[in-house]
């Protein structure tokens, strides 16, 4: 995976705000304040604090205060990364989907949509899946597929499965046309389920679930 050319660089130093550094350690991130995120994201979106901050407390609502149940939730995420090619959302919630009880099968069978029969008598993921397709092909849901929807979630599930699609569709449109990278630490992960250096997919933990979160899946 090459490097992505920087059309927006992460912060320098020299200009680390304590603006700049709310960015850094929004997620909790141990030693963040004080030496900036591993992550290359939050090093890139510190150049512009009052709309990272904004993004950020809408995917914390959307990561760790959502009213989807978690496996849903990764099953969504993973759809829309396969169909948008973002290997940035793709490489962390893999990790997440293994931790809300997504198989590994599964996971490989996101790429194939709902069709694969692996998803063969799971109404519910046919129809996440459906709807992630519809969004990204149409800008809508169709009837047919809402009303599957509704058979699982409730409103405020369904107003936010509509949101979560969104959000990783901007995340994706940020991470390529702003040219942002993983970081040096990470060993990106890849749509074969193989990181960079070959190794297999591990259970990740999303920001502040257990005390080694930030060291877990990388």
């Amino acid at each position: 995976m090459a490097p992505p050319k920087h059309r927006i660089p992460p912060l320098p130093r020299e200009e680390w705000t304590d603006e700049a550094r709310q960015v850094f350690s929004y997620w909790g991130e141990p030693g963040a304040w004080e030496n900036g995120s591993k992550v290359e994201k939050e090093m890139v979106m510190a150049q512009h604090p009052k709309l990272a901050m904004a993004y950020n407390g809408f995917g914390k609502q959307l990561l760790l205060d959502s009213a989807i149940p978690e496996r849903p939730r990764e099953l969504l995420v993973l759809r829309v990364a396969w169909r948008l090619q973002a290997s940035y959302p793709w490489h962390f919630h893999v990790g997440y989907a293994l931790n809300a009880g997504m198989t590994v099968e599964e996971i490989a069978a996101v790429k194939d949509g709902p069709d694969s029969p692996v998803w063969n008598g799971k109404d519910e993921d046919i129809a996440i899946m459906r709807a992630v397709d519809e969004l990204l092909d149409t800008a809508t849901i169709s009837d047919e597929t809402w009303d599957a929807l509704a058979r699982s979630f409730d409103k405020r599930q369904l107003m936010e499965l509509v949101f979560n699609v969104g959000s990783y569709t901007l995340l994706t449109w940020t991470i390529n046309a702003f040219g942002i990278g993983f970081g040096d630490e990470i060993d990106p992960l890849g749509f074969d389920l193989k990181t960079a250096s070959g190794k297999s997919p591990l259970v990740r933990f999303r920001p502040g679930e257990t005390e080694d979160w930030a060291e877990t899946g990388n």
